[in-house]
């Protein structure tokens, strides 16, 4: 093989082609990238039986050939060389690059005890990348981080002809964000996908054209597969029952709050900064408005009051401010409405339900709605 490429686009190629393997694989050669001659370039690509992703790149192929070499060091290789044409040969077990004056050469891998990459059917569904990547965002930071329980672990997804929604839990909150897209006709399907590979994919495919997304079922290996600008990647989908948290909100409140949605955020990063860890912030509503309190220790405390319009009772809530934060980094709106629900159990408070609101009178879409239950009220 040799070849010779754009010293930037083969660095960005080679780096979206390693960014989702494990750091660390029992098996050695699936930290490998295999790169491929084709018709109208390369491709590269890596796999580690649960993830995949292959890129598609332009160069000037002058022996054609295929080669495995280990992935990372190529890609820290690629992003050192100096801004000149980069060339790619091989000569038995060795593969050479070089660019300008820098030579490097490494021993490439046996290239047939390499597993095979998923085959790719037809598409689900079309949406906008910038579009559906904003939508991951809003959603993935809901998602636990806890193996124990893989099916919280992952994004649900849900899909019709005309509409897609993103669900995710870690039992203390739910993100929920529902947008259109072109679904095929009669698509009425759903995939459970690891959110750490859900979110890489909204930041490999944040900008440029569609994306489209493809739900292969049938089989032991169920998959889903994200295609756009000559990148794809797939990831087995997770095993098991998403709880149904949808049904956990309410479908009117008339008791909530409005607030300026920035102000709010700077206040709650304010006023965190004297917590110890894992604490909540206390937030009292009350017709003045919203007084947000923390108690740290002996030596520090916090109080800060902000203009708010309540709808119902006074109401006090306690809510751990990074929680808070992660659900109004989600609402893109001027002003948040903080609803408030009740419960059987009166010593136990209800969950908030944060929305976004066009004006402090003008409610917006419900495309975004996260539900965040409080911490107990310590008197």
């Amino acid at each position: 093989m040799r070849f010779q490429a754009n010293r930037d686009v083969f660095s960005d190629a080679v780096s979206f082609a390693v960014r989702l393997l494990p750091q660390r694989t029992t098996l050695p050669i699936l930290s490998g990238v295999l790169i491929e001659t084709t018709d109208d370039g390369l491709s590269l690509s890596s796999f580690d039986y649960e993830v995949s992703a292959r890129i598609r790149i332009d160069a000037e192929v002058r022996e054609p050939g295929r080669v495995l070499v280990s992935g990372r060091l190529l890609a820290d290789i690629a992003n050192r060389l100096p801004n000149v044409p980069v060339e790619l040969s091989t000569q038995d077990n060795r593969v050479q690059v070089s660019a300008g004056s820098a030579r490097f050469t490494l021993l490439s891998m046996p290239v047939a005890e390499y597993p095979s990459l998923p085959t790719i059917g037809e598409p689900t569904g079309v949406i906008p990348s910038g579009t559906f990547s904003g939508a991951i965002a809003q959603v993935v930071v809901a998602a636990s981080r806890d193996d124990v329980t893989p099916v919280i672990t992952g994004v649900q997804l849900e899909a019709t002809e005309t509409s897609i929604s993103l669900t995710a839990t870690d039992r203390y909150r739910v993100a929920v964000r529902e947008l259109a897209w072109g679904g095929d006709e009669g698509t009425a399907t759903s995939a459970l996908v690891p959110a750490r590979t859900l979110q890489e994919v909204g930041r490999t495919f944040a900008s440029g054209g569609d994306v489209s997304v493809g739900i292969q079922r049938g089989g032991d290996r169920e998959l889903i597969a994200f295609s756009a600008n000559r990148r794809t990647v797939t990831s087995l989908l997770i095993k098991g029952n998403f709880p149904p948290v949808k049904r956990l909100f309410p479908d009117t409140s008339e008791h909530f709050a409005v607030i300026a949605a920035a102000e709010l955020v700077e206040a709650v990063r304010r006023v965190q900064l004297v917590l110890e860890r894992e604490a909540a912030l206390r937030f009292s509503f009350s017709a003045e408005g919203l007084v947000l309190e923390a108690a740290g220790s002996e030596q520090a405390q916090a109080q800060e009051q902000l203009d708010a319009v309540l709808t119902g009772d006074d109401i006090v809530v306690s809510l751990k401010p990074q929680f808070l934060l992660d659900g109004l980094s989600g609402v893109h709106a001027e002003f948040v409405r903080i609803s408030f629900t009740r419960t059987e159990n009166p010593n136990k408070p209800g969950p908030v339900l944060i929305t976004g609101q066009k004006s402090r009178e003008e409610s917006g879409g419900g495309e975004f709605r996260y539900l965040l239950q409080p911490n107990l009220l310590l008197r």
